[in-house]
């Protein structure tokens, strides 16, 4: 009977073909083999920039890259975004090509994790070479994917450094809301819309907390998705990267700009950081591309909100606003030290 049954799958993959998967199996991490050997090719080292959106992830960039040895990108979004970078090979047909006993190149194992990291390499080590920098590294906001971001990076960079900076969760809510009504998102509700237009009519009752510029959904959901990606981006970092994980303060970097970027440049690895870099940083700071973005889509609305600043929610939150953001994330401000208890 055994051999009958084997006669009948021989005839049905001659006639057929080899059956299909439906799902390929888990992505293998890359070894340190593999990692040794890539680096041989692409030897610049490698950094992450992340952090929920409207932390300041981009002005983090844009001073990071002043540094003559550093240079960094963005939105590259390799494992903030989906479809992710691993997408290239996710797939039960990808993975038979690249497991294939026949195919003598991978000797034996999944090559998915060298092919993933050798595009990301490419990507940014193209860039690099061409600004003359010996290290290279991408920010992608993770407002979404929290600390997967990290585990999925880790799989393939476990010898890159990740950054992750942390902005008042209370400054986040407004500047997400401001760029939603800039863009005029398609998601808001009626009750947004409204909001919009009684903001145009009298913006001098909502820019001292008489009135609110959110609904409770809007401060409950964005509050949420905050704690949430500082708590797993945090726990994971400190988990895989341990020395390698920098954390920094929105707030921090506003203060004394040239002292946190100096920690940040040693933290990465350059040799030496010149005293004229603080002339450069202050210069850079003083150009808000984003303020301007906003600015020419809606003159009207972008002006009521001074961007970049820390605290901005002291004076727009209304007493309501702060008793729902104090419930859905009053305990994370106390632990990043925004405020000494929840009682503010």
């Amino acid at each position: 009977m055994e051999i009958i049954r084997r006669i009948k799958t021989a005839a049905r993959i001659l006639l057929k073909g080899e059956p299909k998967k439906k799902n390929r199996n888990p992505i293998p991490a890359i070894t340190k083999e593999e990692v040794a050997e890539i680096k041989q090719f692409f030897p610049r080292e490698k950094f992450f920039i992340l952090g929920h959106a409207r932390s300041g992830t981009t002005l983090l960039m844009r001073l990071a890259r002043l540094h003559p040895d550093v240079h960094c990108n963005y939105q590259a979004h390799f494992f903030t975004r989906k479809p992710l970078l691993k997408s290239l090979v996710d797939s039960a047909e990808i993975e038979e090509w690249l497991t294939r006993k026949s195919n003598r190149w991978n000797h034996g194992r999944d090559l998915s994790p060298l092919v993933l990291r050798a595009a990301a390499d490419l990507i940014m080590e193209r860039d690099a070479r061409r600004e003359g920098k010996r290290i290279v590294g991408d920010k992608s906001p993770s407002s979404t994917i929290h600390g997967a971001a990290v585990r999925d990076m880790h799989a393939l960079y476990p010898d890159a450094k990740l950054v992750y900076i942390v902005r008042d969760g209370r400054d986040v809510l407004i500047s997400e809301r401001f760029r939603n009504f800039v863009e005029d998102s398609k998601f808001l509700s009626a009750e947004d819309k409204r909001i919009i237009a009684d903001l145009r009519a009298d913006s001098p009752s909502f820019a001292d907390g008489r009135r609110s510029i959110f609904t409770e959904a809007f401060i409950r959901r964005v509050a949420k998705g905050w704690v949430t990606n500082i708590q797993e981006t945090d726990d994971e970092a400190k988990k895989l990267y341990g020395k390698n994980y920098f954390a920094i303060r929105y707030e921090d970097l506003l203060n004394d700009p040239f002292k946190e970027m100096s920690r940040l440049w040693k933290f990465l690895g350059v040799r030496t950081v010149n005293k004229a870099l603080e002339k450069k940083i202050k210069a850079e700071m003083e150009s808000n591309p984003d303020e301007e973005w906003q600015a020419k889509r809606d003159e009207g609305i972008a002006s009521f909100l001074p961007k970049g600043q820390a605290g901005n929610w002291q004076r727009l939150f209304s007493a309501r606003d702060k008793s729902v953001f104090k419930e859905a994330a009053g305990e994370m401000l106390v632990k990043w030290k925004y405020e000494k208890s929840v009682d503010w």
